[in-house]
């Protein structure tokens, strides 16, 4: 089984070509199921976060085109897409998900949000039957390899994520959060994750604003804030000095005569917005207003630049650990891949030696049954002693990864099964000395 990995994320595509493809959590399985539908996919699973959209498939080696799937199920052009897209096939492809479900290709490196991702990726797959045994390999593995590096490093060692990130730029900007009144849009984890940075950054009061209003509620009562009823929030948002806007609406929620109503009611007092959602809740368009300050999830990189430069050392140990993993993980397989090999030569070797007593059936049937079995416990045995160095070989050259040596072993007894199955003289005059031999000895 062949895997192909295809995708986009933060280093390749700006956010309005992401949210184009963004899937919300709640049709990822049904999106999965279509991708199960796709020419020559045979296992899949989708990764869609704010940072990336990934499409991971198995294959049987015919390519499924996943980027043609790309194009027509999302309705993107070609030439939009494809100079942003990345493939990665087979080690690659392993290496990259690792890396992934490890926080090391994160905006935010160490942020621990993007393994529980993947893990409802792998969740909404199963439930529609897109895992079989090749993807559950490959995924337990990357969540064992994601465990080593927080185990084994101290990547994550300190709370970071794109919600304390957004947090760490309005702190910038502001120079200190104390006293400001600050109205997050969304009671996701994103939107918990904020209000947990906010409060640790001394905000003067936290206003909430959710569809559902007892998510809500439940966040206001964590953090001692107050709920907006989200019909009111355009005309409460004035009220913030800070919005910060995280939910999975489709479509914008602020757009630019709403923003010109927050100036009108604040005398002009700037404002300073904070979109971290994918697709983005609020229009760029608004940026245009004097006293409106809206940065996006990929304004947010500056930042996280600097969090990348001060867990280097870290991450260059993660790595090194990613590495490992990716090498133990394709020694599992490769043992795996050999299993058909030694089947199929043991099958191979047992239909030679049923061959040769059939057609040598004849001179065998005036023998006696005990000398019967004699003749059928010595060729299984000669068979068994003959294969024996050719199978310890095959599990070793498995066991190092030596392909080359797999496929040679593998091609020499077709080759050699080949020339038994072909009749003639001197092989049948081989064949009768031979059993003849063997008969007078026994």
């Amino acid at each position: 089984m062949r895997i192909l990995l295809t995708g986009l994320n933060h280093k390749t595509a700006p956010v309005e070509l992401r949210e184009r493809l963004a899937i919300a959590p709640q049709d990822l399985a049904a999106e999965t199921q279509a991708l199960l539908s796709h020419p020559g996919v045979r296992e899949g699973l989708i990764l869609s976060t704010c940072n990336r959209v990934e499409v991971l498939v198995c294959h049987d080696g015919d390519d499924p085109e996943v980027t043609k799937y790309l194009n027509e199920h999302f309705s993107v052009d070609a030439k939009t897409l494809e100079p942003h897209l990345y493939e990665y096939r087979d080690s690659e492809a392993v290496r990259h998900l690792f890396r992934v479900a490890s926080s090391l290709d994160s905006m935010v490196v160490g942020e621990p949000q993007i393994l529980g991702q993947v893990k409802e990726s792998y969740s909404a797959a199963r439930s529609v039957g897109a895992v079989g045994p090749a993807l559950e390999r490959l995924l337990q593995s990357a969540f064992t390899a994601a465990k080593k590096v927080r185990s084994e490093t101290q990547i994550g060692a300190s709370s970071v994520s794109i919600a304390s990130v957004a947090v760490d730029l309005a702190r910038k900007i502001f120079g200190s959060l104390e006293g400001k009144r600050v109205l997050l849009v969304g009671a996701g984890k994103m939107s918990e994750l904020a209000a947990r940075h906010l409060m640790h950054q001394g905000a003067g009061s936290l206003l909430i604003a959710n569809r559902t209003q007892e998510h809500a509620v439940r966040l206001a009562q964590k953090f001692n804030g107050h709920v907006v009823r989200f019909d009111d929030l355009h005309a409460r948002a004035d009220e913030a000095d800070i919005l910060i806007t995280s939910t999975g609406s489709p479509e914008f929620l602020v757009r630019t005569p709403h923003a010109q109503q927050y100036l009108h009611r604040r005398r002009n007092r700037p404002m300073f917005l904070i979109d971290i959602a994918v697709p983005r809740d609020i229009d760029p368009e608004i940026n245009r207003l004097e006293g409106i300050f809206l940065y996006d999830i990929d304004d947010l990189q500056s930042v996280a630049a600097t969090n990348l430069a001060d867990r280097s050392s870290e991450a260059k140990l993660a790595e090194a650990i990613l590495e490992q993993e990716v090498a133990r993980y394709q020694q599992r397989v490769d043992a795996l891949n050999v299993v058909p090999a030694l089947v199929d030569l043991q099958a191979a070797a047992e239909e030679m030696r049923q061959a040769e007593l059939r057609r040598n059936h004849g001179r065998l049937k005036s023998l006696s049954p005990s000398q019967l079995e004699m003749i059928e416990s010595i060729t299984r045995s000669l068979m068994n002693k003959f294969l024996h160095q050719p199978l310890q070989t095959l599990k070793a050259a498995a066991r190092e990864g030596d392909a080359t040596a797999v496929e040679t072993i593998r091609s020499a007894f077709q080759r050699h099964g080949a020339r038994e199955d072909a009749p003639g003289v001197a092989a049948e005059k081989s064949n009768s000395g031979e059993s003849e031999s063997l008969i007078s000895k026994h």
